[in-house]
């Protein structure tokens, strides 16, 4: 798939070298010269990795690092540096960079930089636009919400503190958007580690070597690309939790690396000959059946048992449907003061018919679909009719049709055609909802950025 990369430097020699490292049929490069070049150019929902200089932002670089992971929550920021340390490397990381490389820097260690922000970003666009912040997050709020009353989560929350009050190992378990990692992170902020850092590894997003690489750091010269030492998110999490996302996940190589941690408190960076102590909390979690795997000796029975040893099962929605509309009222409220609309609210009969539907991508669904009723909403309060009708744009089912109200045009048309027409609508609704800006319609959507402004160009829609 194309990708589009911008490239940030004041030095045009630099921008026109970094150009020709990245030449390759399916790159595109921008590069501009400031801020403002910056901010018009992501706001128009084309770019996919964004490679910035510090020399651009002075000694507040750290600063803006902070607000920018802030504002464009799924944009990976790689950032490059003249004479750049270990100590700007692991600051850079920790307040939420993909990566930050030293200048000169070859092809190879720019590619790498870029190929890992992109990979770590197309898992990020089909979780939940959680309210919760970033994956490395030492700046979290003081509270992760578990939302619901129902008995389900109120066993849950009780596991959560006394696992918090401990240092042992948690492994969290249960479906896709369930909320697994809203867990984790309430672990982490009830424990005594609570001021460290909560870092979080997306183990499906990456393959094998730029996995092994971001959990431990490599040395210069590690591999080709290496012209740097980088720290790796254990080294981060120092002092603090590190959240290992989709476990199940990981290759069999991998998996003897990670026990060692686990069992030792040690690692080396990939290259590197030096012992490194880990104070570091693990963290879990996976929606796949363990023990079905342990079975076909794709896991490690050791390194099971060495995560296992709390085990916490985040329920599907389906089975705490009297949370619903709790979890409603709660989204609206974050989302209506995001969008401006602090006053929003739901009338009872439209959480009667959210309450009424199956939700099988659970609460990460309903939080999706929550957003996209608090864009399109043209007053104070999200009636029945709103809720109902952005069901049926969405697929879902709001109420069944009569045999008689069956629409059979389809079976005269061409699917292709039908899905096609479908699918322009839709961008065409999203982009008027957002104003044009190609951000937000690809929230509404549920869509990356760049399969947005893919879909946008398909249908002649860019202008």
């Amino acid at each position: 798939m194309p990708t589009t990369i911008l490239y940030a430097d004041i030095d045009a020699n630099a921008a026109a070298q970094a150009e020709r490292l990245l030449a390759k049929p399916n790159i595109t490069t921008v590069t501009v010269p400031s801020l403002a070049d910056v901010d018009r150019e992501v706001a128009t929902g084309r770019i996919d990795v964004l490679v910035l200089d510090v020399a651009l932002l002075g000694t507040t670089w750290l600063d803006w690092l902070g607000e920018a992971v802030v504002r464009w929550p799924d944009l990976p920021i790689v950032l490059t540096a003249r004479g750049a340390n270990d100590a700007d490397s692991f600051a850079a990381l920790r307040a939420g960079a993909a990566s930050f490389v030293g200048k000169p820097f070859e092809g190879a260690e720019l590619q790498l930089a870029i190929e890992n922000g992109i990979s770590s970003a197309e898992l990020a666009a089909i979780a939940p636009s959680s309210p919760c912040g970033q994956s490395v997050s030492s700046r979290e709020p003081a509270g992760t919400p578990m939302v619901g009353n129902s008995m389900p989560i109120r066993e849950v929350t009780s596991l959560v503190r006394r696992a918090a009050a401990s240092m042992a190992t948690v492994l969290i378990r249960g479906e896709s958007g369930t909320g697994k990692e809203v867990i984790a992170r309430r672990i982490h902020e009830l424990s005594p580690r609570q001021r460290g850092p909560f870092v979080k590894v997306h183990c499906a997003a990456l393959p094998e070597p730029l996995l092994e690489s971001e959990l431990f750091g490599h040395e210069k010269g590690a591999f080709t690309g290496a012209t740097a030492r980088k720290p790796g998110r254990l080294e981060i999490a120092e002092g603090g939790t590190l959240f290992l996302d989709e476990i199940g996940d990981i290759s069999l190589a991998i998996q003897v690396k990670l026990l060692r941690v686990l069992q030792d408190k040690e690692y080396e960076r990939v290259g590197g000959t030096r012992t490194i102590r880990a104070d570091v909390r693990f963290v879990a979690a996976t929606h796949r059946a363990l023990e079905e795997m342990l079975r076909r000796g794709e896991f490690r029975e050791d390194l099971y048992y060495r995560l296992n040893v709390i085990s916490i099962v985040s329920p599907p929605l389906r089975a705490r449907a009297d949370d619903i509309a709790e979890l409603a009222h709660h989204f609206c409220k974050i989302f209506g003061a995001q969008n401006g609309k602090p006053q929003l609210c739901f009338a009872p009969e439209a959480v009667d018919v959210l309450r009424a539907q199956p939700w099988p991508g659970n609460v990460r669904q309903l939080q999706n679909f929550i957003e996209r009723l608090v864009v399109f909403a043209e007053t104070n309060e999200i009636g029945q009719q709103l809720v109902k009708s952005e069901l049926r744009a969405v697929g879902a089912v709001a109420e069944t049709k009569a045999p008689a109200e069956v629409d059979f045009a389809v079976s005269v048309l061409e699917l292709d055609e039908v899905v096609r027409r479908a699918e322009r609508k839709a961008l065409e609704k999203a982009l008027r909802k957002s104003g044009g800006n190609r951000t937000i319609a690809a929230r509404i959507l549920g869509v990356s950025r760049r399969t947005l402004y893919n879909k946008l160009e398909e249908h002649g829609l860019v202008g």
